[in-house]
């Protein structure tokens, strides 16, 4: 294909976005996140989900993919908001260097600050570890009208103290409950947690940032390399690489009996940054739209004192 007529398919693609209703971009939003949604899937295994992006779309069309998601979630939030009846939870998880923050900024960025909570989970400190593992994330939940972000999350408890039991030792459960048993019981806890939560009109939306190894060591170098990314980075973050087949093992295990048609777990291609957040955006409209939000009702009465409001700052004198 010549360069002009690769110019002019790009231009074309660019044209049809520009004209789709919202009904179509709604759609194709349900399309396109859905091929990345677990469900319940109890056949699920994380070595055949991929990591990279292979189509071909050009660059520009990719970031104006997502500016039409960011636009179309902000409107989105703002009903929510307004509505002030359900409220979502999204959860981010992934290994490190794997985008969460940086999608989280970028997928967020049209919302009003006002309807939205962003909470990072790092080590418990010693009160929370005075109180059961969900407790410190309970805190944290979205209000009516709101979206809360969870960066990292009671997940951790079936993930890093998983693959770290010395972690569990020191979390002042009684003994007798530490059993062969335990991580299938705390897959039990969050199945019925998260229930809990739907059935109070919290919608639940769980992501995995799947980034492959080999993309990991890239960006891990680049923090290093980077004075000003260095922040992001320290030795622990490397150690942790090492265990790479046992986080892998855990996060199969943990999507696998988590995920379900009401909270389901996406499994996101992460090594390409901007498509990742594509279809993060695709995810979160998904299920904004399955609410069938609308702005409230206003009453004749109200309609009729709002006239005379509009009617009485008209009369007004300069």
């Amino acid at each position: 294909m010549s360069k002009n007529n690769k110019k002019n398919n790009k231009k074309t693609e660019s044209d049809d976005f520009k004209k789709l209703t919202k009904k179509e971009l709604l759609h194709r939003a349900k399309k396109f996140s859905e091929q990345y949604c677990v469900g319940d899937d109890k056949d699920f295994t994380l070595k055949d989900k991929p990591t990279s992006y292979f189509g071909n779309e050009d660059k520009a069309l990719i970031q104006k993919t997502l500016k039409m998601g960011i636009k179309a979630l902000a409107a989105m939030q703002d009903i929510l908001y307004a509505q002030d009846k359900w409220s979502v939870l999204i959860i981010f998880q992934a290994m490190d260097a794997a985008g969460k923050d940086g999608a989280i900024k970028h997928v967020m960025s049209g919302i009003n600050p006002q309807g939205c909570q962003v909470s990072s989970f790092k080590g418990p400190s010693s009160e929370e570890l005075d109180h059961d593992y969900l407790w410190r994330c309970q805190k944290h939940l979205p209000e009516r009208g709101r979206i809360g972000i969870f960066n990292r999350s009671y997940y951790e408890e079936v993930l890093v103290v998983r693959v770290h039991e010395q972690i569990l030792r020191g979390q002042k459960i009684p003994e007798k409950l530490i059993t062969k048993d335990i991580w299938e019981n705390r897959f039990e806890d969050i199945r019925n947690f998260e229930r809990y939560l739907t059935r109070n009109g919290t919608i639940v939306i769980k992501f995995f940032l799947n980034v492959s190894k080999e993309e990991q060591k890239r960006r891990f170098i680049e923090r290093v390399d980077n004075p000003d990314k260095n922040w992001k980075f320290s030795a622990a973050d490397a150690k942790e690489r090492g265990y790479w087949d046992d986080y892998m093992h855990a996060y199969e295990e943990l999507i696998k009996n988590t995920s379900t048609k009401k909270s389901p777990w996406y499994v996101i291609p992460a090594d390409n940054k901007a498509y990742a957040r594509i279809a993060i955006a695709s995810a979160i409209i998904h299920a904004l739209d399955e609410m069938d939000l609308e702005y409230p009702k206003v009453s004749a009465e109200k309609i009729s004192e709002l006239n005379e409001v509009k009617k009485a700052l008209l009369e007004e004198k300069e």
